[in-house]
């Protein structure tokens, strides 16, 4: 099915944002987490590792095909997310993105992206994706998305996208407040707000997913 789609990496490299991207390459894994409200994880004297400030999900019937969500659908699951949260989305400093490596979706992403954060500055958002480390992950993928947000959340570091080595012009990133995060680089989060994440999650047949996190509240 993927291969007659046209949807996996001529080369085996998953190459989000890179001119030479030609797909995706298909991962195993699992992932989980343990969630709590923060109120009772602070009262259990837990390690927490960030918090989960809103998400949305919807589905646009997978308007363009299957393997590309609509991007009315995508900017459509991103306003709702941050206006249901009351997250000001001037506040996100950092994107893990769905982006795949695939010529099409990823710049489909990224330009609802730079959609909801019209106005801010060039480069004031970093972008990534960790299909670049280890594939899709398929029904996996969100959860590894989550898990590689929290360990930078923990470090206060971005880590690079590994497959992107020339930035593909077409997607046009000078024209929007986002960069793809291409060697590590220090968290800084928005003045007068934690550091602060969205994370992108789309799924065959048109589902849009989109999680907001942040840095948990330091202990006294």
């Amino acid at each position: 099915l993927f291969s007659q789609a046209g949807v996996l990496s001529a080369e085996g490299r998953c190459r989000p944002f890179d001119r030479d991207a030609s797909g995706f390459v298909p991962g195993e894994g699992a992932g989980a987490v343990v969630l709590k409200p923060l109120s009772r994880a602070a009262a259990d004297g837990d390690r927490i590792l960030g918090v989960i400030r809103g998400s949305a999900v919807n589905n646009d019937g997978g308007a363009l095909s299957g393997m590309a969500p609509s991007p009315a659908g995508q900017r459509d699951v991103l306003r709702r997310a941050y206006a249901s949260s009351g997250v000001d989305p001037a506040t996100v400093t950092y994107v893990e993105a769905h982006a795949a490596g695939t010529p099409i979706g990823d710049p489909i992403e990224v330009r609802s992206l730079a959609h909801l954060f019209a106005g801010r500055p060039p480069g004031s958002c970093g972008i990534g994706s960790v299909k670049s480390n280890i594939g899709h992950l398929f029904h996996a993928a969100g959860a590894a998305s989550l898990i590689k947000v929290l360990l930078a959340l923990e470090h206060g570091e971005i880590p690079p996208t590994a497959g992107c080595e020339r930035v593909d012009e077409r997607i046009g990133f000078e024209r929007t407040p986002l960069y793809p995060v291409l060697s590590p680089r220090r968290w800084d989060p928005a003045p007068g707000a934690p550091r602060r994440a969205g994370i992108d999650g789309f799924g065959i047949g048109g589902t849009n997913c989109h999680l907001i996190g942040e840095e948990a509240p330091r202990p006294p």
